[in-house]
């Protein structure tokens, strides 16, 4: 676009791919957030300093902090996202459902205001029916979340709930939803421009998790007809409209068994997840925002958007799978991301980098495209066999279980993917497979070749499946 950019970084992240791609880096602090990608006011301080025009939040850290969004615009900036209204409304679930309520937008049943009596709350608890969801109203990321059971549990997580959501988000907020059983996480990608234009771009799945937080995701979803696409797309829109939305945003719902919506949450920002709609549908989701904080209109109406193929992302993060996901810091001793046709890497990191204590462990997103979900399934298992990672554990290796799995495979699976099909000694299996599947292959190749002695299997050059990947392009 011709725009010069300035990266922020703090001293963790000096040689991080970012901060040697920008025109300009500037240092803001040492390794803890607090003291570097929080400080509001000196991140301001020095963007004036360098007479920016606007500021892009990304998708951590202050990315949802309307006092952050408000400081930019009152400092005579351009704030790269949505207003500080619209963020405020839409980072309350509560307030988030009293805005949308006119709308006719399907809820999850429960209550519509905090907590405050724990007795009041057991008695709407038992009226709902067990089991319940208490949740947190502020934040997100499976804080401040309990699943209770019982009515004997109710007061002693509810208490737990509080005291999480308050030690995360400084907000000890909570409310009560009906427990949805088997629930598929299903979210909306909107575009909202300053001219009263607003439109979907479709759905993503995201509902292979651990922790309350994504680890596969894919466009479009497995389950959703063009009917129940169109209602679900309808409905984001109209919550987009609710706060007078502007920029990227995210509505998310839970799908149940029977394929009924209900309405999760608003994320004002953009997603992790964002490349695999941009692969379905050719739009670049971060040129739109930097357009639409310009002032620009939408160049592309609801009509002339349409999914083309299918991809899928898995976030690799240093994270031991074996040892109930717990993050692996370390030193990347080696680190050889795939390429070739249908492979895109968003990553952060490069060989003999240290994956800091400081941050969430994700290395990178891992994306493919394909001509239809057999096909994206299959690259994406080629991909994560070419990705050498050496010096920490990874997810690498639990994608690679998904994929192969034919529960993922038939589309038949919902949010409970980990804690109903995975087991520790499954990442084991499949990367010792990988790796089999790849000797398997090099061999192959190397007997076309004429090279049938060990010595020479050894010495020959390392490759990558490439030219396969190209053939089911």
């Amino acid at each position: 676009m011709g725009i010069c950019s300035v990266a922020v970084y703090s001293e963790a992240d000096r040689e991080a791919p970012f901060v040697l791609a920008a025109d300009e880096a500037i240092c803001i602090g040492p390794p803890p957030s607090a003291e570097s990608y929080l400080r509001m006011d000196h991140i301001i301080k020095e963007a004036l300093r360098l007479k920016v025009d606007g500021i892009h939040p990304g998708y951590g850290f202050l990315s949802e902090n309307s006092v952050f969004a408000r400081k930019v615009t009152e400092a005579g900036m351009i704030f790269i996202g949505p207003s500080p209204h619209a963020i405020e409304v839409m980072g309350s679930k509560l307030a988030a459902k009293a805005a949308v309520a006119d709308y006719g937008i399907p809820m999850v049943p429960g209550t519509d205001k905090a907590l405050d009596d724990v007795e009041e709350g057991l008695r709407v608890a038992k009226e709902v029916g067990f089991p319940i969801l208490i949740k947190a109203s502020a934040g997100g990321g499976g804080k401040g979340m309990r699943i209770v059971e019982h009515a004997d549990e109710f007061k002693e997580q509810l208490a737990r709930a509080i005291s999480e959501a308050q030690s995360a988000f400084g907000d000890g907020s909570v409310f009560i939803e009906r427990y949805v059983d088997k629930p598929r996480h299903i979210e909306i990608q909107v575009l909202a421009d300053n001219h009263g234009n607003v439109v979907h771009l479709f759905e993503r799945e995201c509902s292979v998790q651990r922790r309350h937080q994504k680890v596969v995701e894919e466009a479009p979803s497995s389950v959703l007809t063009p009917e129940l696409r169109e209602k679900m797309g309808n409905a984001a829109v109209d919550v987009a409209k609710a706060c007078a939305y502007r920029g990227a945003g995210t509505v998310e719902f839970l799908l149940d068994a029977k394929l009924d919506f209900f309405f999760l949450e608003m994320n004002t920002r953009l997603q992790v997840e964002h490349p695999v709609t941009e692969l379905i549908t050719g739009i670049d989701l971060v040129k739109e925002q930097v357009k639409i904080a310009r002032g620009e209109k939408l160049s592309f109406s609801q009509k002339d958007l349409k999914i083309i193929g299918h991809a899928i992302e898995l976030r690799v993060y240093a994270e031991d799978p074996e040892n109930g996901f717990l993050p692996d810091i370390g030193t990347l001793k080696v680190y050889r991301p795939p390429s070739g046709p249908g492979i895109r890497v968003d990553d952060g990191f490069r060989e003999g980098m240290e994956v800091p204590v400081y941050y969430d462990p994700m290395i990178s997103k891992l994306c493919v495209f394909a001509a239809d979900r057999e096909q994206a399934i299959e690259r994406m298992i080629r991909a994560i066999d070419e990705y050498k990672v050496v010096g920490l554990k990874t997810t690498l290796g639990f994608g690679r279980f998904v994929m192969k799995h034919e529960a993922f495979r038939s589309g038949d699976f919902d949010t409970g993917f980990v804690k109903n099909f995975y087991h520790p000694e499954a990442t084991k299996t499949e990367q010792e497979q990988g790796l089999k599947d790849a000797a398997t292959l090099m061999a192959g190749i190397l007997f076309q070749e004429g090279k049938t002695t060990i010595a020479e299997v050894e010495a020959a050059p390392q490759r990558t499946n490439w030219k396969q990947n190209r053939r089911t392009w």
